[in-house]
């Protein structure tokens, strides 16, 4: 199958962290984006030296279906100091136009998955494909009544990607569990950030608290390679099948 090339045109910018800004784009050539949650795209362009490059960047939209014409195509972009797509992106003004291709991957929920629940685990950038599949989590835990926990790693309160977002979520459905796991420091109790259900430390260390089953369980890993390599080994020694465990890491490129 041929990969499909598209131009993106920036309609909002907003940062998630001081270091992580939350774009939006349409596709400017007025055609629907055919994709499914969990699914990245890649950003094409050039260094300086005329060489061709490319980044990939899971889809952060919160649909259930293809995305039409003039809908939301959203990344978080992690801004690398000296990176070369980072100058791409700061450079962007709105209306501005860079090319894309995808969507590519199979990081997403399965049709035929039968488990009782679902471990989302994932740091940094890498809880983006959670996002996106917000709505067919809700979908699953009415229909099937699945249960969902979602650990979110993150330095510093200030860092925590969408935050306000899955504790909103998590207020709404009670099937869904949200823990953020700070490793640096915890929030003010007072501050916004608190969150009633929280961690110190990191999200791999917290892991063995919800009891992974492999009779039950499927799990989700995305970040930080490290962390998705410890989670790993640890969902494995707790019985989990290698296909019940599904893994997207991210590297940092500049």
């Amino acid at each position: 199958m041929a990969i499909v090339h598209f131009p993106l045109k920036l309609t909002d910018r907003r940062m998630l962290a001081p270091s992580v800004a939350h774009l939006s784009f349409v596709r400017a050539d007025g055609l629907p984006l055919d994709y499914i949650p969990g699914q990245f795209i890649q950003i094409h362009f050039e260094y300086a030296d005329g060489k061709q490059a490319r980044r990939s960047y899971s889809l952060a939209t919160q649909h259930d279906h293809a995305l039409a014409p003039g809908e939301a195509v959203e990344i978080a972009v992690s801004y690398v100091p000296g990176g070369a797509a980072t100058a791409l992106f700061e450079g962007l003004s709105e209306g501005g136009q860079i090319n894309a291709s995808g969507p590519f991957g199979r990081f997403c929920l399965m049709p035929s998955d039968a488990n009782k629940r679902y471990l989302l685990i994932g740091t940094g950038t890498g809880i983006t494909p959670y996002r996106a599949m917000l709505p067919q989590l809700a979908a699953l835990m009415h229909l099937r009544g699945v249960e969902i926990v979602l650990l979110q790693g993150a330095r510093t309160p200030e860092e925590l990607l969408y935050g306000d977002e899955f504790r909103a979520f998590a207020e709404a459905h009670p099937g869904f569990r949200f823990i953020p796991c700070f490793s640096r420091e915890l929030p003010e109790p007072d501050s916004l950030q608190s969150h009633a259900d929280m961690r110190q430390g990191y999200v791999q260390n917290a892991l063995a608290e919800f009891k992974p089953d492999g009779e039950s369980d499927i799990a989700y890993l995305c970040g930080n390679p490290n962390m998705v390599d410890a989670c790993f080994e640890a969902l494995k020694e707790a019985g989990l099948p290698i296909p019940q465990v599904r893994r997207e890491k991210y590297v940092s490129n500049k």
